[in-house]
């Protein structure tokens, strides 16, 4: 139940956001065809992890994004997920979560103006002793503002050894344009 809550609230916050943004956008044009900006954003996230052994995602990213066309850009992002586990259970090692460090690159392409889906896959780098490396994989859906403001749902899977640790996530960001 408190999944559904948690996924509820986000899902209104979104729709909330999509309203605002819509109705307070100011339209850029670009006089010289496709853009080829260049971005450096900054997110945190939450997440309901899908294993129940766990009860929260966090985490922080740093995302490098450059414009191919005006509706595709790439992105490279590296940052820090935490799953932490519910009440005061441990891991073996005595851990009371698992802790990643995903490198990833990715797709956004942009059907309509500021809503996007996107795509990554890359390396998380286990934090703990032993824990090894895991595949990453994360698509998603979003809203890109003028202002630089990103938000953004995901699913986001972590597989390693057959194991899967995956997390529907909200990331919210804020990009500075480089060039």
């Amino acid at each position: 139940m408190k999944k559904l809550n948690f996924a509820a609230i986000v899902v209104s916050a979104f729709a909330i956001f999509l309203g605002v943004n819509s109705a307070n956008a100011q339209t850029t044009t670009q006089s010289d065809g496709d853009s080829k900006a260049v971005r450096l954003g900054f997110g945190v996230s939450a997440g309901l992890p899908t294993n129940d052994a766990y009860n929260l995602a966090l985490g922080g990213d740093i995302r490098l994004q450059k414009d191919f066309f005006s509706n595709i850009s790439g992105t490279l992002s590296a940052g820090y997920t935490n799953f932490m586990l519910k009440n005061d259970a441990q891991l073996p090692n005595g851990n009371k979560g698992r802790g990643y460090i995903p490198v990833k690159a990715g797709i956004k392409i942009f059907p309509v103006e500021r809503f996007y889906i996107s795509g990554e896959v890359g390396a998380g780098f286990g934090t703990d002793k032993g824990q090894g490396t895991a595949l990453v994989y994360a698509p998603g859906i979003g809203i890109g503002t003028n202002t630089g403001f990103d938000l953004g749902l995901r699913y986001e899977g972590f597989t390693q050894n057959g194991n899967n640790l995956d997390q529907v996530a909200l990331r919210v960001a804020y990009g500075f344009r480089l060039k």
